[in-house]
């Protein structure tokens, strides 16, 4: 196995080596032209060529960041607000109808706690999953390895270091599940606000 190959296994692997600097360096060129397009342009065909695989209606606001882009694949519907930043060393799968607010990091990246491991140069990326009808807050961060139910709301703020079940609102640093979402929430828009339209 070659660097890139243990990098995507999710193995321990050197960054520098077998043309991943490259990889990266040519993404930062596509990631730089993304986030300096002038506004009312098409970016959809720009970050089409940034990410691994998305579907038919997908928009991040500029700007954004990450590694390599090929490792992140989004489902249908899908918006993230600005300075959302993922290092996709790990792949990172995220489903349908996500939105994600500003400010938000995943973090498939990590580094051995051992000084004597960790100045060796080998780091690792774990894959990171997230399921469908997610909001994340702001200023979340997701760290590696973590699966994201269906149906999960995160409170902004939140730090993300384990699993999270379906259909929960959870919030924190660490991040816990405060309660269950349940039919009784659909009359609401916000706290204790009910919705005075018919179309939700």
């Amino acid at each position: 196995m070659n660097q890139k190959e243990r990098m995507l296994a999710n193995l321990p692997y050197k960054a520098w080596l077998d043309e991943l600097p490259e990889e990266r360096a040519a993404n930062k060129k596509r990631v730089f032209a993304y986030n300096h397009m002038e506004p009312g342009t098409n970016q959809d065909s720009l970050i089409r060529e940034i990410l691994g695989s998305c579907g038919k209606m997908v928009h991040i606001e500029a700007p954004f960041h990450c590694d390599y882009g090929y490792n992140i694949h989004v489902g249908e519907n899908f918006f993230a607000n600005y300075n959302f930043t993922v290092l996709d060393v790990g792949r990172v799968t995220i489903g349908d109808n996500v939105q994600i607010a500003p400010n938000v990091s995943i973090y498939t990246a990590g580094h051995p706690l051992h000084p004597d491991s960790r100045n060796s140069g080998y780091e690792y990326g774990i894959d990171v999953t997230i399921g469908d009808n997610v909001w994340i807050g702001g200023n979340v961060v997701v760290n590696p390895g973590v699966h994201i139910g269906n149906n999960v709301v995160i409170g902004a703020g939140s730090v993300v270091t384990k699993d999270l079940p379906d259909n929960v609102i959870t919030v924190g640093n660490p991040c816990r599940v405060i309660r269950e979402i349940t039919e009784a929430d659909r009359d609401f828009y916000y706290k204790d606000r009910r919705f005075d339209v018919d179309d939700y």
